[in-house]
């Protein structure tokens, strides 16, 4: 099989340029649980500060900062958290806010943008009289971009709509930000902005930025006293973790001003896609660096026999369905790379047609 030349599976598969992997090789450590990391310690102040909050908190992956976050806003068990039927938390993270957390999700439809209707929100809150029979509501989550709806992203106006619908009956509002700087940027809004309404945000570091990995966890100091010791009970200290940290901190450094490329780029490859005859691409929907595009050629016509010809070009692709794909875009994917890619298709589609007799 060829070696992979364009890997579209996800923004997670970057490898540490040199520059991370230099600054991994003279970071100075010391022992993070003890909070003793200087270049941890410099990691989190700075996200802290991009993001508008007081303090922050590095953790190993976005589905322990999720966790942590919505447990500590939840820290009865028979809460109750009011988020997207689409979410990452909600489909992607192993139920872990239930099976560890004892919290219970209310999923509120997702709409092809990605928000929730504010009415709907405000209608799955439950009413506190009836706590005798129902889990006590206590937080609202966002995510932002939306992932599963093709990395749409949610303005400053809607998510201050929600905070202050959160205000109005005491909740918590926590943004799932995995991918905040593709909505930042793909918004031009400063990142501060679009999370200030929020009382805790998850800042993936390992996907859009491409560092190998991580997470940083935001809100106020008391928010985040909290988050440390529940990151010592689910394994997430991680002592001299200031290697790791110093990767981090260039690729927050260097690769922020290359997330309008992999938009740009992403929409071109959108556009080629969608004049291949058999795909069909919404392309107005890509906003940021995700596409999903469906398959349309006939039953014979399957993303798995797609995905087995483009391997075999070197090229990898994620199949979500019988009829449906993912392409990701990330900044260590070039114009040339897409152009190759939207080559390899056409022969894929060509390829699997031909052998079925069309």
């Amino acid at each position: 099989m060829v070696t992979a030349k364009v890997d579209l599976r996800s923004d997670t598969v970057t490898k540490p340029t040199e520059a991370m992997r230099a600054a991994m090789a003279t970071a100075e450590v010391d022992d993070d649980v003890l909070g003793a990391d200087p270049t941890a310690v410099r990691l989190e102040s700075e996200v802290a500060k991009i993001m508008g909050k007081e303090a922050g908190l590095f953790v190993p992956s976005g589905t322990m900062s999720n966790l942590i976050s919505v447990l500590v806003h939840c820290d009865t068990r028979g809460s109750e958290v009011i988020l997207g039927d689409n979410s990452h938390i909600h489909i992607y993270e192993n139920g872990g806010i239930s099976t560890i957390g004892g919290v219970h999700p209310r999923p509120v439809k997702n709409n092809d943008n990605g928000t929730m209707d504010i009415n709907l929100i405000e209608a799955a809150i439950r009413d506190p009289r009836g706590e005798l029979v129902y889990p006590t509501t206590r937080l609202i989550c966002l995510e932002n971009s939306h992932a599963n709806t093709g990395g749409r992203c949610l303005s400053v106006e809607y998510t201050n709509r929600v905070g202050e619908l959160a205000k109005k009956h005491g909740l918590m509002l926590h943004i799932d930000g995995a991918r905040i700087f593709n909505a930042s940027v793909a918004l031009g809004v400063p990142v501060h902005r679009l999370v200030q309404a929020a009382d805790s945000v998850s800042v993936c570091l390992s996907k859009g930025l491409g560092a190998p990995v991580g997470s940083v966890i935001v809100g106020s100091k008391s928010f985040i006293t909290k988050a440390r010791r529940l990151r010592k009970t689910l394994g997430g200290g991680m002592r001299q973790v200031g290697f790791i940290c110093a990767a981090a901190f260039v690729a927050l450094k260097e690769n922020v001003g290359k997330l309008e490329g992999d938009h740009k780029n992403a929409k071109v490859l959108a556009e080629g896609l969608n004049q291949i005859k058999g795909l069909r691409v919404d392309v107005a929907a890509v906003e940021t660096n995700i596409i999903y595009f469906d398959i349309e050629e006939g039953p014979e016509l399957t993303a798995e026999k797609i995905y087995k010809n483009l391997e075999e070009h070197g090229v990898l692709v994620m199949p979500e369905g019988p009829y449906r794909m993912r392409i990701v875009l990330h900044h260590q994917i070039s114009s040339s790379d897409v152009q190759y890619t939207l080559s390899c298709f056409q022969q894929a589609l060509t390829g699997v047609l031909e052998a079925n007799g069309n």
